[in-house]
């Protein structure tokens, strides 16, 4: 089968890892994503239901309205990519507008465009809220109307919320599999973690998350997988999980010098697995 590409353009997005976590993800009723980011894993399984989070109010308030209107929403946003939006000028004006407005629908219609047309994909926010990715200057960017329509068709299955991890681990059925994609860990214990991340997911954050994954698991029965780059540091935090180590590596630009290939480790928090192999 195919590998279904995203809408949406994502750092550190899995679809080239689809394969390997497909491989590593226990058979349950519900996947439940409390970082579903771009979602390259929802469109890549087959479960029978899917509750999908961020704390990303305008990709979930986006992922809803194409759920529910995807041919309003669809029509609206094609014809956003036309060659006289591709112009820095152009694009400067919707990112001013969408970040003065709270109406939902343009704010969905302009994520998208930003998206396809900002630096890199880049979804980044300054300390005030505002949107501040630059132009990015592509020859011709790409209306992605295919993946659109699959993933509004696949929608239909999900329930997509704006709230934290926490939550959404809360939130999750007993027949439910967990997989989490958190923004990376530092390579290094002294990198500069808050400029590295720059999304606020501290050392603390990661520790909790691994504590909460355990706790899941031990207590629920809900087997949790998560991904993170291989370090000491990650290691140690999964130490009570099946660990499985990615060889598709992924290039990672660090500290502005040469770019290092950096391993993904594959932690699977499972005490059914466990139990089974114990009998």
């Amino acid at each position: 089968m195919k590998k279904q590409r995203a809408f949406l353009k994502w750092a550190g997005g899995k679809f080239g890892l689809v394969e390997d976590i497909q491989r590593n993800l226990p058979e349950a009723d519900q996947l439940v994503e409390p970082f579903v980011g771009a979602g390259s894993i929802f469109l890549n399984t087959d479960y029978q239901h899917y509750l999908l989070a961020d704390i990303n109010p305008d990709l979930i308030n986006l992922y809803n309205l194409i759920k529910t209107e995807p041919d309003r929403y669809i029509a609206e946003a094609r014809r956003w990519f036309v060659p006289e939006n591709n112009r820095k000028e152009a694009y400067l004006d919707v990112r001013q507008t969408f970040n003065g407005t709270n109406d939902i629908f343009y704010r969905s219609l302009a994520f998208l465009y930003m998206n396809r047309f900002g630096f890199n994909g880049l979804c980044r926010y300054n300390k005030k809220g505002g949107f501040n990715v630059p132009f990015g200057s592509y020859k011709k960017p790409y209306f992605p109307e295919k993946e659109l329509w699959f993933f509004a068709e696949k929608a239909q299955q999900a329930e997509f919320v704006c709230t934290t991890y926490e939550n959404t681990f809360a939130q999750a059925a007993d027949n439910s599999v967990v997989y989490c994609d958190p923004p990376y860990a530092p390579l290094s214990t002294t990198a500069n973690f808050t400029s590295y991340s720059g999304n606020g997911f501290t050392l603390d954050d990661q520790a909790k998350l691994a504590d909460v994954a355990e706790r899941t698991s031990i207590e629920r029965g809900i087997p949790v997988l998560i991904s993170n780059h291989d370090t000491l540091l990650t290691r140690r935090l999964y130490h009570g999980a099946h660990l499985d180590v990615v060889k598709v590596k992924r290039t990672i630009s660090r500290n502005g010098g040469g770019r290092n290939k950096v391993d993904e480790l594959l932690a699977l928090f499972d005490i059914s697995a466990v139990k089974k192999s114990q009998k």
